[in-house]
């Protein structure tokens, strides 16, 4: 695909006012796409599409909650109305609660899902009622190693996510029976250093936090940027943690499973407690109103890789190479894993 057809196209991203979304929508607007952010703060919504015109891109900020199916599909069509024809959809916006499963409320568990899965099936629907009669157009959706392995204490975000990636499967063989022209593909992401450690609904009594090792939002932008320009992969893996524990999981579940349960409490905490003062996400933004925009990052940037050379060799190996060099750094982060070092 070309640069200057990279440079033209029109670009939605949920979720754009933190952490992945706020990343990727800088990294589209750098390339000089149009942009349209989908969130539902206010304040930081328009200060992430200062970034995006400040980069040489076109940016709509659009105040949306994902899991309002109308208002999602009306979205659309004042993108196409004020952009032109949408090129590429990305999901990633979500919500979560991190607890144990018999300390989830219903309508905590009800929410998180509506925006967390449904979001991501409006997201995709609103996409398709438009790109389907044009047979063009990519769906991209922001997933995690959780997605395929879940961990204690994110019942909530593992089930969503594994629900996207159902959801997902059955959408890409709908578009293969049809000999559609429109892609979608899935990203798998590893622990990120994003602001929902800062502003989720937890009832954990010390801070939650990614489970290392630790990347930054930036390497989740290059690889979803990638997949959007490469839709033809079904899925792509991101990081050599998440290679570990995708392959561990179809290797020795059981396994794993011990190895979570004695580590995976501690493993998503810090040592500082919960602030009782803290923002929470769930019900509403905690970055509608100045001076509150989190921006991409999240508070562990001391501990976080900028790249990540297992994607980068699968975009600049060959197949062989690639296997190889997978099936190494599978081998040894499982290994680390399993001598109880910090890693899923």
């Amino acid at each position: 695909m070309s640069g200057a057809h990279r440079r033209g196209r029109v670009v939605v991203v949920t979720g754009a006012t933190g952490g992945v979304g706020r990343a990727t929508a800088r990294a589209f607007g750098a390339r000089g796409a149009a942009v349209a952010l989908l969130a539902r703060g206010e304040y930081a919504l328009e200060r992430a599409a200062e970034e995006i015109r400040e980069a040489g891109g076109q940016a709509l900020p659009l105040v949306v909650d994902v899991a309002d199916a109308e208002a999602v599909d009306a979205a659309a069509d004042r993108i196409e109305e004020e952009l032109g024809p949408i090129d590429v959809w990305v999901n990633a916006a979500f919500s979560t609660v991190f607890a144990p499963v018999a300390e989830l409320r219903p309508e905590e568990l009800k929410r998180a899902t509506e925006v967390t899965y449904f979001g991501f099936v409006h997201g995709t629907q609103a996409a398709l009622r438009r790109m389907t009669p044009r047979d063009r157009g990519t769906i991209v959706q922001v997933g995690s190693a959780l997605a395929e392995r879940s961990v204690p204490l994110q019942a909530v975000y593992c089930g969503a996510k594994h629900a996207i990636q159902g959801f997902t499967e059955s959408l890409r063989c709908e578009l293969l029976h049809d000999r559609s022209g429109v892609r979608v593909t899935m990203v798998q992401m590893p622990g990120l250093n994003t602001p929902q450690f800062s502003w989720v609904l937890t009832r954990l009594p010390r801070h939650p936090r990614p489970v290392a090792p630790v990347y930054q939002p930036e390497v989740a932008a290059e690889a979803v940027l990638y997949a959007a320009d490469h839709p033809q992969r079904r899925m792509y893996w991101v990081g050599g943690s998440t290679v570990a524990t995708l392959l561990g999981q179809k290797l020795a579940p059981g396994l794993l499973d011990r190895y979570l349960a004695r580590t995976g409490y501690d493993g998503q905490q810090t040592d500082r407690p919960v602030d009782p003062s803290r923002p929470v996400n769930l019900w509403k933004p905690p970055d509608d109103t100045a001076p509150d925009d989190y921006g991409a990052h999240g508070i562990f940037d001391d501990e976080s890789h900028p790249r990540s050379i297992q994607f980068w060799i699968s975009r600049h190996r060959g197949p062989l190479a690639l296997a190889t060099a997978v099936t190494g750094a599978a081998a040894a982060a499982l290994a680390g894993a399993l001598r109880g070092r910090a890693g899923c």
